[in-house]
């Protein structure tokens, strides 16, 4: 039978983790970890993110600094903000909701965040001590994808894992996660990518698939083996005229093709989807109590 990995679960299981390690800090008489969050412009899921980020924190005892700023604020003036939060005392993380307007620079504005506020894990320093296996502030959506695998059973230990996607997000930390010499990791790592040919030759050897894709059916049953284990991490929007937005969300995998041949898979939404902010809000517990960084 195959078994449907519950993100929803697992990310209530790591939020109450978070929920009762601040009260741990709060009876010591320590103050309550804190959150910034900037949102530059109207983009309605960036909105949807940072409202659901923001409600997660006041859930859980974190205190939350929002800024929404206008789309045409300038770089200069985002940079300053951050650095404003760098320098704040009762802040512990900081992030910048992506994407961003034109006009700013993603990267400047992802170096200039302390990397020991970096709870996002994008700042070269961290993505650095990834690669070498260093303690850092891991990206949130593979750091829950390796709990997820973890704590349903599916360790990679000595298995075979292939990652479709390269981006600094996912697919690049998922599989230098993957690798690590770990409890959690010590997987041999196969890389696909759209430059990959004929990928269904690497994804057919996989005991364990984490798709990054970005696009609906990149993965079909043709293309993996009996008893993978599946993590879709794709989110993408297709019309339904049953549904009353007119469209539903699906993976990157086809769900109800490739479920009866794998021994685990995510559901989409409800599998990898809720572990990114619940491991938002670990890092964010993790910084204040200086478990990274002193």
């Amino acid at each position: 039978m195959t078994q449907v990995i519950d993100g929803k679960q697992i990310s209530q299981d790591i939020k109450q983790e978070v929920s009762l390690g601040i009260e741990r800090r709060m009876s010591a008489g320590l103050r309550a970890p804190g959150l910034a969050v900037i949102l530059v412009g109207e983009n309605p899921a960036s909105k949807a993110y940072v409202g659901s980020k923001i409600k997660t924190c006041a859930e859980l005892g974190i205190i939350s600094f929002s800024d929404h700023l206008p789309a045409e604020v300038s770089e200069k003036d985002l940079l300053d903000r951050v650095r404003f939060y760098n320098q704040h005392p009762e802040v512990d993380g900081i992030l910048v909701q992506m994407p961003l307007p034109a006009h700013i620079n993603p990267q400047k504005v992802i170096e200039t965040i302390d990397y020991r506020k970096d709870v996002d894990g994008f700042h070269p320093i961290n993505a650095g001590k990834l690669v070498t296996g260093d303690p850092c502030f891991v990206p949130c959506t593979p750091a829950g994808i390796l709990e997820m695998l973890d704590r349903s059973g599916n360790r990679p230990d000595g298995k075979h894992a292939v990652v479709i996607g390269r981006s600094n997000i996912v697919g690049k930390p998922m599989a230098n996660l993957l690798l690590q010499k770990s409890k959690k990791g010590n997987a041999t790592v196969t890389i696909c990518h759209t430059g990959t040919k004929n990928m269904g030759q690497f994804t057919r050897q996989a005991d364990i698939l984490v798709v990054a894709a970005g696009a609906v059916n990149a993965v079909t049953p043709d293309m993996i083996k009996p008893g993978v284990v599946i993590i879709d991490v794709g989110m993408n929007r297709i019309p339904d005229p049953t549904k009353a937005s007119g469209y539903r969300l699906t993976g990157d995998v086809d769900y109800e093709g490739c479920f009866p041949l794998a021994s685990a898979i995510t559901p989409v939404p409800g599998g990898v989807g809720p572990m990114t902010i619940a491991m938002l809000m670990k890092n964010t517990l993790a910084s204040a109590n200086h478990e990274i960084y002193s």
